[in-house]
């Protein structure tokens, strides 16, 4: 991973720049979530609140006028002040291909890292998510690092009908 990766407000591909989230980037979250095809969507609610209470643990891609096109949202877990959970992660379908996950996950983590004693990062993927399978496999052998597969939520545990189970992937030991 390079600083340049690292900063907000960094080039990682020409006109491509990430930045930390803020209130007014919501609607544009909630709207490559929900055009992503794969990621469960939130209520628009969720993501003007996620910009506002988790922007240091959160990161977005901006196109050369400003506009988010792909985003990562996490949070410090509470219980384990030394883990990220990642939430959700999602590229704008004309900005794939780019690296751009990789280099969202790859910056918030170290900027993350620099607040606190990063030691792993944890997400959560249903079994037919491959995009996110390839990317967070991709990140572990980036980072030294071996995935621990266990399952989080069973099918059943989830109130609103039928549901994939929920894989929570650990990814740790990271390197300093």
């Amino acid at each position: 991973m390079t600083a340049a990766q690292a900063e907000p407000l960094t080039e990682i591909v020409e006109g491509i720049r990430i930045d930390r989230p803020s209130v007014a980037d919501g609607a544009a979250l909630w709207r490559i979530a929900g055009d992503s095809g794969v990621l469960d969507l939130n209520s628009s609610y969720s993501y003007l609140l996620w910009c506002r209470d988790f922007a240091d643990t959160s990161a977005v891609a901006r196109d050369e006028s400003g506009e988010p096109v792909g985003f990562v949202t996490g949070y410090v877990r509470p219980e384990r002040p030394d883990t990220l959970l990642v939430w959700q992660v999602a590229v704008d379908e004309a900005h794939r291909g780019l690296g751009l996950a990789a280099a969202l996950l790859d910056g918030l983590t170290a900027r993350v890292a620099r607040q606190h004693s990063l030691t792993a990062v944890e997400t959560t993927i249903s079994p037919d998510n491959t995009a996110s399978e390839r990317l967070f496999a991709s990140y572990a052998e980036r980072h030294g690092a071996r995935v621990e597969r266990t399952v989080l939520f069973e099918a059943a545990d989830f109130p609103d009908g039928p549901h994939q189970p929920e894989v929570l992937h650990r990814i740790g030991p990271l390197s300093p």
